[in-house]
């Protein structure tokens, strides 16, 4: 059976544009693409430490066998988010099955008939969609203007309900709203604030804690969404509130009640992740390749071409999605697995590459990737 045309149509669209996605296979290439910043993902310790721990709780099990609602909430659900609670200082938390899924739940059902949803313009693409499935209004302030958004409250001071959505640390752009200053405007303005740290986890604060946690902010944020996907990485999300929101998402959050739960697997390789965050050395060298990626961009003299940002996303921008792919393409050929950002992901003529930096990069491979950059930065 054939397409319908106006699918057909969208997809030609693209194609003109130079902006068709497709899926590509993994290739041996040295490593600034992906979200593992720590290198988790391929560690056999945790690996290990994760099968000897469902061994000896007997949670000799594949699947959850059903949502957590109906047959799905075994027991060491129960335990992890206790963890999470202590590690993170929350008074409660409540695990999804991925980050998209707690934002969707969050935002489509939080929000009410009335309320008002702020968000920064730069907002996850999950936020995004949980907020247009809510039936609140919502309304996007500057990209970290915290001018612009205070504007937007001064005019919604009236307005019952108010929550206000940022990342600590932008997937795109990699940088980071001033938390305490937006969490002073908040409080002030009597608004409800909600963080996405998907970025932060592993990267920020003793321990990995995050952004909120090492500027001591936890207290004042209404709601906090970690997901284990990129720094830890293994699966899963978690929520972190008060305990009167951690039941109303229960009851309310579709994407938490419609769907099978994690098995009892994924739940141990997030405890484990954590243990391993504790006490591996990662974390310190990945700090020390994201300081010396930034000094070695601004030795070659390329700063003006990146987005400024201490985090382990850094985004130079080659306008014009022909242009960034075929840069792309060229680190590629040279070994490096570095990928280009295409409108309409991001605005148009802020085509990017992205890079990720990881804790098992070399200073040589980051200095040979910059070097394979220039030609196309440095006239």
């Amino acid at each position: 059976m054939d397409l319908p045309k106006k699918l057909q149509g969208k997809l030609q669209t693209r194609i003109e544009n130079n902006s068709l996605r497709k899926l590509s296979k993994p290739k041996d290439l040295i490593d600034f693409s992906s979200n593992d910043y720590l290198g988790f993902s391929s560690s056999v310790e945790i690996f290990q430490e994760t099968h000897q721990y469902l061994q000896e709780k007997n949670f000799l099990k594949n699947g959850a066998t059903g949502s957590r609602l109906i047959s799905g909430n075994h027991s060491l659900y129960n335990e992890v988010e206790k963890f999470l609670c202590d590690y993170h200082k929350s008074e409660a938390a409540l695990i999804f099955n991925s980050g998209y899924d707690a934002n969707i739940g969050f935002f489509a059902s939080v929000p009410q008939r009335g309320d008002v949803v702020l968000y920064d313009e730069l907002s996850h693409a999950s936020i995004r969609d949980g907020i247009t499935m809510s039936h609140a209004k919502s309304f996007k302030f500057r990209h970290n203007d915290l001018s612009h958004l205070e504007e937007q409250l001064q005019k919604l001071k009236e307005s019952d309900t108010v929550y206000v959505v940022t990342e600590s640390v932008f997937s795109m752009d990699g940088d980071s709203p001033n938390l305490e200053k937006i969490t002073e405007l908040t409080n002030a303005y009597n608004a409800f604030l909600i963080v996405d740290e998907a970025h932060a986890l592993g990267v920020f604060g003793n321990k990995g804690v995050g952004l909120i946690q090492k500027l001591g902010l936890e207290e004042k944020i209404f709601a906090r969404i970690v997901t284990f996907g990129k720094a830890l990485g293994c699966h899963g999300a978690v929520i972190l509130a008060n305990n009167p929101l951690r039941e109303y998402l229960i009851n309310f959050a579709r994407s938490f009640i419609y769907t099978t739960g994690l098995p009892p697997h994924s739940l141990a390789t997030i405890l484990k992740s954590y243990e391993q965050m504790q006490i591996s050395g990662s974390q310190e060298k990945l700090r020390e390749n994201i300081q010396f990626f930034t000094e070695e961009v601004e030795r070659m003299g390329m700063s003006k071409q990146f987005i400024l940002s201490s985090s382990a996303i850094h985004s130079c921008i080659i306008p014009g999605n022909r242009q960034v792919k075929q840069a792309a393409k060229e680190l590629q050929e040279k070994g490096f697995d570095v990928k280009a950002i295409l409108s309409p992901t991001v605005p148009q003529n802020e085509e990017r590459l992205r890079f990720c930096l990881h804790a098992y990069n070399s200073f040589q491979e980051i200095t040979a990737v910059l070097e394979a950059l220039r030609i196309f930065v440095v006239a």
